[in-house]
């Protein structure tokens, strides 16, 4: 019985956690485009 509530936990944590690599890439990503639209306007 404590053994199944672990398996639950440790694969809701896993989850979460790729989930939170996946928000903060394309937060990157993000930024990272905003950045290049500045760039391209100083240029012009």
């Amino acid at each position: 019985m404590m053994r199944k509530g672990l398996l639950v936990m440790m694969t809701l944590l896993l989850g979460l956690s790729l989930s939170g690599c996946n928000t903060m890439s394309g937060i990157g990503k993000d930024i990272q485009k905003g950045g290049q639209a500045i760039e391209k306007a100083a240029k012009s």
